[in-house]
């Protein structure tokens, strides 16, 4: 049977679509190439948040179909996802040795059309129709295809987005909210457990915003917390993550459950993108940097050591640089683990796209510079703060950096690197930090207890 090979640029969901799809294959016979240059079918898997992923994916097409050209290979060369979601037929009209173009909700599609591509069934395929009920056809997840053991996985419990962001081409490539049903996701999440899994990662475009017309508030809580409380009862699961939500998602009920659920952990992703309220309201985002502030403080309350990351646009149309102060401004009194800082990219048919008074271009350079030196300080800073202090990890294992080590992540979404072994894989362990390095720990396993065994290891 033939190899693939799959690149995935933008998102934990595009990860996690990726993830299914070579699934699939691997179910279906295939197996996966080491790189993209023995393949005999290469996926580009492609995001369309910003015009830098889409000209990334394009350039790197163009690159792969010429080296093929020279080796004399002809592989099959596949676009997948958002970018193939809006441009369709564009790409191969641009790049006619593409052979496929399968939408965001065609996915599990993939090895029916690679199949007739292969044996001559089909000579181009370009699909990317809307599909009913395409929110609850991938649940295939790579670790069991392949045996591995995994420790942490992605379950997407819905697809698509009602927000319509100014700035945001995600509904039109996404599609309108369709969530999963809550048995069905907790299934998911069960069978996950049984083959190794300790953590679970809920995902959606507006993962807070499942099931709202599906599943009415019970005692006050909302649909998505009641999935929360559902996944919180599956016997060996140790973590509940997800991501990515919407600052208007946040009810009482969200916040409480971080107090209620002690698989729930002390996480929050909460997109605030400007710190102004005028640039706020031109993104529609529905929410004021006060409302913002009170969430955070809501729930620090209820979680102290509530890890807080966020996503900041910089050079939105029509910033003034006194409300870039007040992005800046909001940044200091957060005080954020991490952030996501982009340069504003007009998306096409995006209401932002049509805006006057665009920001100049070395003027969105020069404040994305200047913020991210104050935003790192301030990450580096609270890195810091947890040297000496013990910190709870799940062990995913060998660090992505240096294979020799071993690697886990804090409740709040922290790494932490330290010398260990593939027994420790799963486990969780506490560790005593020793240092800092950029966005990572370092650490020693602690002795928290005399009940629990003595893990002798190398300091780092």
């Amino acid at each position: 049977m033939p190899s693939v090979f799959i690149k995935t640029y933008g998102c934990q969901m595009n990860e996690r679509d990726s993830e299914a799809v070579a699934a699939q294959l691997v179910a279906k016979g295939y197996s996966l190439a080491p790189n993209e240059w023995v393949a005999d079918v290469v996926l580009l898997n492609t995001c369309s948040v910003r015009d830098q992923a889409e000209q990334k994916a394009i350039g790197k097409m163009g690159n792969l179909i010429g080296q093929s050209k020279k080796s004399g290979r002809a592989p099959i060369f596949g676009f997948l996802g958002c970018m193939a979601q809006s441009r369709g037929r564009e790409l191969i009209d641009s790049l006619p040795e593409v052979d496929l173009v399968l939408g965001t909700q065609k996915f599990h599609r993939a090895a029916e059309y690679l199949d007739s591509l292969l044996h001559g069934r089909a000579r181009k395929v370009v699909d990317v129709e809307e599909e009913s009920g395409s929110q609850g056809t991938i649940r295939e997840h790579l670790a069991a295809a392949e045996g591995r053991k995994a420790v942490s996985a992605f379950v997407s419990i819905m697809q698509g987005c009602n927000q319509h962001c100014t700035f945001c081409i995600v509904p039109d490539t996404r599609g309108p909210e369709r969530s999963r049903t809550i048995p069905e996701v907790v299934a998911e999440c069960e069978q996950l457990v049984e083959q190794g899994v300790r953590e679970i990662t809920l995902l959606g475009q507006i993962v807070t915003s499942f099931g709202r017309r599906e599943y009415p508030a019970v005692d006050g809580r909302s649909g998505f917390v009641q999935l929360l409380d559902a996944v919180h009862l599956i016997p060996g699961l140790e973590r509940i993550r997800f991501t990515s939500p919407h600052p208007k998602g946040y009810g009482r009920d969200l916040v409480e459950a971080y107090g209620r659920l002690p698989k729930l952990v002390e996480h929050a992703h909460l997109p605030v993108q400007s710190g102004s309220n005028r640039i706020l309201k031109l993104m529609h985002r529905g929410y004021t940097r006060e409302r913002f502030l009170e969430l955070v403080q809501e729930l620090r309350s209820v979680k102290p050591d509530m890890g807080v990351t966020t996503d900041i646009i910089v050079g939105f149309p029509g910033e003034t640089e006194a409300e870039f102060q007040e992005t800046v401004d909001l940044c200091e009194s957060v005080q954020f683990d991490q952030v996501y800082l982009f340069k504003y990219s007009p998306r096409r048919g995006t209401p932002a796209a049509e805006m006057e008074n665009p920001v100049a271009e070395e003027v969105i350079e020069d404040r994305h510079q200047r913020l991210l030196t104050i935003i790192n300080d301030i990450a580096m800073r609270r890195y810091e703060a947890l040297v000496g202090k013990t910190q709870e990890i799940l062990v995913e294992g060998p660090s992505r950096r240096n294979p020799a080590r071993y690697e886990g992540r804090t409740r709040s979404n922290k790494i932490v690197v330290f010398d260990g072994s593939e027994r420790q894989k799963g486990q969780v362990l506490t560790l005593k930090i020793e240092r800092v390095g950029s966005f990572t720990l370092y650490g020693d396993p602690a002795i928290v207890g005399l009940d629990e065994p003595l893990v002798e290891v190398q300091a780092a």
